[in-house]
């Protein structure tokens, strides 16, 4: 076999795979809503119904006579398809939806069809049948359902290449949207599940988007709760296992919990001490099964080929097929009055002009044929009435008790009967679009109450899951390793969670945003370092480097790239000031220069807007230069350098070249000794940081030596005096 053989062989194969798997296994067919399992399996069922329960295994050995695949799948299928509700009733154990149990064996169950199957999803006359895998049997092509089946039951499968996932639809509201359909008016379908639970549909877009899918959990006292409804696809023993494996991580805060589900959930979840019940219902919507969603994708078999539609598409769709359902019915039952009012008057002009008196004489079949047809004659005429060879076969099999016995005004009144419901069906005919209504009208006067909403539908707040996460990692910094990380242990510690990240300043004016992780190495020399809070406002005043004016600007980190390397200051600026905090009073002082009147100016924080980290900032003190500057709270009592908070900063506030004001020189000589103009204005004594701005116990330290000296100084001036009073030597005691 050459390569270009089998290159075609391969493609031919594959094609012919694909095909089989999509319009033969995953995806469902538009038209009645089922795989080809469930179409074979609801035709067995109808095969075997008698009103009376059959055995699941009886139904699924019928089964295989149309279904290849073996007697597991069906037995799945039929137990998935009977759960749902709709077409199959069940007698016996067929597993719990609730917690996951699974049904018994097949030869203990039993099941048959309801009559809402009966009634909407069965008739022979106007099925198409195609021969079975094995060709000894046929079996529907489709099933004439009048009803939407798809949206009903649902599907979800995975084929080559597509996949669909369709939810379940509640009954007395897909019946409702189909008669406003045929009424021309607006509807919407959103989901409804058979285990409950709450949903929220902003995002459903026509069954094309997402829902959020949340149990139903009450309050019971302070620090209990109880699950009661579960979100679709879930079970008690997941949820459970859910909730156990996220208090192990730490994310939720349990005391126990406690399953007491028998045919409906309970779950008991009681508290640990310290968390509210508001708290702990968050957590679990944010990290467990207790909130799930649900991505749709609506792919079904539509004439024979997939397609992408939507849930509106899908109804429309339906409801056109069941117009033209209810057309063949009424078209047959047509024929059928027709068939039987030829009959009837065939059988009346029979019986009645005594026509089967003239074969008595008659000595052979085609002589009595022949009889038949003459004395018939004239009379079909006069009523416009055809005449075949099996008619006259049928006539000639009357029996005498027949004949005998006939009524003629029971004739009349049959026939009369007859004509009547012909009209009827000719006037539904003729308003098909009023008939169907009433149809569904029916239909749901008689099986809606026993389908209600099960699903609330509800706007969703929606749960932050870094707000709700507990910070229950431990995290260091060590300044002088440059080391951060969760298995640091150094001078600075911070509580995190999985979700928080750290933000770090560093003195050449660029920061960077990092995920919590065990370690992370420093370069540079850190200005602030801490648990980054996207609503926190940092205040720079940096330097320009050709013309050195200072300037100052207030941003936030809100937006950004793990890892990243960013600018807070242009290129070649330096750092004079940063800060955390928002409440602050900068006292700024200008460098010194000849007949300066005022050196010190003071500004607030909150008098500058809050801007981008990229952007310039704002001129400070005009195009004075700043020599150096200090932060002090609104609400402290002395002039000092901020000091960062326990747990939150590594760094605090800088000044000059990032380095602390030196201390006080009380030796050294004070500008106003130097000879220049006194600079003391509004209280201000002219001198910066960097001249000596005199602290409390600087001045209790010149007062003591003010006294030393002092007291030595009169003790020299008594002593050639030769005063024999005894003297102390202390000048201000005595």
């Amino acid at each position: 076999m050459s390569e270009t053989s089998l290159r075609r062989l391969y493609r031919r194969n594959f094609l012919e795979y694909a095909s089989y798997v999509i319009k033969d296994r995953a995806i469902p067919d538009v038209a009645d809503g089922l795989k080809p399992v469930q179409r074979r399996i609801l035709w067995s069922l109808f095969q075997m119904d008698d009103g009376r329960f059959n055995k699941v295994a009886n139904v699924i050995g019928h089964c295989m006579q149309y279904h290849p695949h073996g007697d597991r799948s069906i037995g799945d299928a039929l137990v998935s398809l009977a759960n749902r509700g709709f077409f199959i009733e069940r007698q016996g154990n067929f597993g719990n939806i609730f917690t996951g149990d699974e049904a018994s064996a097949a030869r203990y169950i039993e099941c048959r069809l309801t009559d809402l199957a009966r009634e909407n999803l069965f008739n022979r006359r106007i099925t198409d049948f195609v021969p079975s895998y094995d060709g000894r049997n046929q079996e529907p092509v489709l099933l004439p359902a009048k009803l939407p089946v798809l949206l009903l039951l649902g599907a979800e499968g995975i084929a080559v290449g597509m996949s669909t996932k369709i939810l379940t639809h509640n009954f007395q509201e897909v019946l409702q949207a189909q008669i406003a359909c045929l009424k021309g008016q607006e509807f919407q379908l959103f989901p409804d599940f058979p285990q409950g639970g709450r949903i929220d549909v902003s995002d459903y877009d026509d069954g094309q988007g997402r829902v959020r899918n949340r149990a139903r959990i009450d309050v019971d006292g302070n620090k209990n709760l109880v699950i009661k409804e579960l979100p679709w696809g879930t079970t008690t023993e997941s949820v459970i296992n859910s909730i156990e494996l996220a208090s192990k991580k730490g994310k939720v805060k349990i005391a126990s919990i406690d399953d007491y589900t028998t045919d409906s959930v309970e779950i008991n979840i009681r508290l640990s001490r310290g968390v509210t019940a508001d708290e702990g219902i968050k957590r679990l919507y944010a990290h467990t099964e207790c909130e799930t969603t649900h991505s749709l994708k609506l792919v079904v078999i539509e004439d024979g080929n997939p397609a992408d539609t939507t849930i509106t598409e899908v109804l429309h769709y339906c409801t056109g097929r069941l117009i033209e359902i209810l057309k063949l019915e009424l078209k047959l039952e047509v024929s059928d009055c027709e068939e039987k009012l030829h009959w009837l008057t065939l059988e009346q002009i029979f019986i009645e002009r005594r026509i089967y008196k003239q074969i008595e004489e008659c000595d052979s079949l085609e002589k009595v044929r022949s009889t038949v047809k003459r004395g018939m004659k004239p009379f079909l005429e006069e009523q416009d009435i055809q005449m075949t060879d099996d008619d006259v076969e049928r006539l000639l099999s009357l029996k005498i008790r027949r004949i005998s016995r006939f009524d003629i005004e029971s004739h009349r009144r049959e026939m009369g009967d007859i004509r009547d419901s012909m009209e009827v069906a000719l006037s539904h005919l003729r308003n098909i679009v009023g008939y169907a209504v009433d149809y569904l009208e029916t239909l749901l006067e008689k099986y809606g109450k026993d389908y209600p909403r099960l699903t609330s539908i509800e706007d969703f707040s929606d749960i932050d899951v870094k707000e709700v996460a507990i910070r229950n990692l431990k995290a260091g910094f060590n300044t002088e390793t440059g080391l951060i990380g969760t298995s640091i242990k150094g001078d600075r510690t911070f509580s995190v969670s999985e979700y928080d990240r750290f933000v770090f300043f560093l003195e050449d004016g660029t920061y960077r945003v990092i995920p919590v992780q065990d370690k992370y190495f420093i370069d540079g020399t850190v200005l602030y370092c801490g648990v980054l809070d996207r609503e926190r406002v940092f205040t720079v005043v940096y330097r320009q480097k050709k013309t050195e004016i200072a300037y100052v600007k207030r941003f936030c980190v809100d937006s950004f790239i793990l890892d990243k390397e960013y600018g807070f200051v242009p290129d070649g600026g330096g750092v004079i000031f940063f800060s955390a905090e928002e409440e602050l009073k900068l006292d700024i002082w200008l460098q010194r220069k000849k007949r300066m009147r005022k050196r010190k100016e003071e500004v607030l924080l909150s008098d500058f807007k809050v801007t981008s980290d990229s952007a310039k900032g704002v001129q400070l003190c005009g195009k004075r230069i700043v020599s150096s500057i200090r932060g002090i709270p609104l609400d402290g009592e002395e002039e000092e350098s901020l000091t960062p908070d326990n747990g939150d900063d590594a760094d605090g506030d800088v000044d000059g070249n990032g380095e602390e004001a030196p201390p006080i020189d009380p030796g050294a000589e004070t500008p106003e000794s130097e000879g220049e103009e006194d600079d003391e204005e509004e209280g201000d004594d002219g001198r910066g940081p960097e001249s000596g701005a005199v602290s409390p116990e600087d001045l209790i330290r010149k007062a003591g030596e003010l006294r030393e000296r002092s007291s030595e100084t009169l003790r020299k001036l008594r002593e050639p005096a030769g005063d024999e009073e005894e003297w102390t030597g202390d000048l201000f005691r005595d």
